[in-house]
């Protein structure tokens, strides 16, 4: 009995190892469809374009860019989250994976429930930058005159519970200051504020923002990575500027469904990252701002569970309620 049931254990491995070979082998065999919540033409859009590009040209099937936009990406995300676990729809992640839970009620899934990471491709951060009129040319002169004024100095945002939004929420909470929060509909009537006078500050991606510092249009305070930006080697980081292990970067990752083949997750990773790790993507990325990460599943499933404590505490702490 005992021989018979090691042979059917043993039967029942090796079944198991060749449908993963074959599932390896085989996929894909159709058009693979990359679902952007996010709006064509922007930045997260044309990566997303440049990698089933470069997906196509690997794999000698189709694979294509989606957009599906609306409740801040959480339209797109869910999409994937309900679609066959088979790697034919993927999700173009970035980081509202981490910030919707703080800042929205009714998420439809859980990212890392319903959605298998598969790697981040890159990180972009952003810019922080302030109008002329206020008398600050960094980082840590901006805490300390905010410091004297408490809530009388405001800040902008592309809307409540925005990536841009809460990093100058944990700006503001780092740098122990009160300062009133604008949201706008978008980054465009943000800077436009900005621009006017009507706010003194604003957090905006990098390829945006650095030519209205670089015009002198605007003082930019500092940047939000851990290191300074290839871009902009001249402009500190918020972190060396004062308020040391701040980090608020936009970044772009590849999911898919929960429950899709391990087999099928790697070779996903594996020519992904072999796309964006090329010379010629890193130095149009860099172009951008853009930083490649090519982390692996296990690194990237790690960043959306600790990003999403962060702004969670972040979120509470400055009294945004989900809606």
């Amino acid at each position: 009995m005992n021989k018979w049931r090691c042979v059917s254990i043993a039967f029942i491995g090796l079944l198991g190892l060749q449908q993963a070979v074959l599932a390896q082998d085989t996929y894909p065999s159709r058009v693979v469809r990359i679902i952007v919540p996010t709006a064509a033409g922007g930045g997260g859009d044309t990566l997303a374009r440049m990698v089933a590009q470069g997906l196509s040209e690997l794999w000698g099937k189709q694979v294509i860019t989606d957009n599906r936009t609306g409740a801040s990406t959480m339209i797109g995300g869910a999409i994937v989250a309900k679609a066959p676990p088979d790697g034919y729809t993927l999700l173009q992640g970035l980081a509202t994976l981490a910030t919707n839970p703080a800042t929205s009620k009714n998420v439809p899934y859980d990212a890392l429930r319903d959605l298998a990471p598969i790697t981040q491709l890159i990180s972009i951060p952003n810019i922080v930058l302030s109008h002329p009129s206020v008398p600050v040319k960094s980082a840590r002169e901006m805490i300390a005159f905010a410091k004297t004024r408490p809530n009388q100095l405001l800040f902008a945002s592309a809307g409540t519970g925005t990536s841009t939004h809460l990093a100058l929420e944990l700006f503001c909470t780092m740098g122990k200051v009160r300062m009133g929060h604008v949201p706008y509909r978008s980054a465009g009537p943000a800077m436009t504020a900005l621009l006017g006078g009507e706010v003194a500050m604003l957090a905006t991606n990098m390829i945006y923002g650095l030519p209205y510092a670089r015009n002198g249009k605007l003082r930019a305070l500092g940047v939000t990575s851990l290191q300074r930006v290839a871009i902009a080697p001249d402009i500190p980081t918020i972190a060396e500027s004062g308020l040391t292990g701040f980090e608020a970067e936009q970044w772009y990752g590849l999911l898919a469904p929960a429950g899709t083949p391990r087999e099928i997750i790697n070779k996903i990773y594996r020519d992904a990252t072999a796309i964006v790790t090329s010379a010629a993507t890193r130095e149009r990325l860099s172009r951008d701002g853009g930083v490649t990460v090519a982390s692996p599943p296990e690194a990237f499933a790690a960043l959306i569970r600790t990003e999403t404590i962060k702004w969670a505490k972040v979120a509470k702490a400055a009294g945004i309620k989900p809606e």
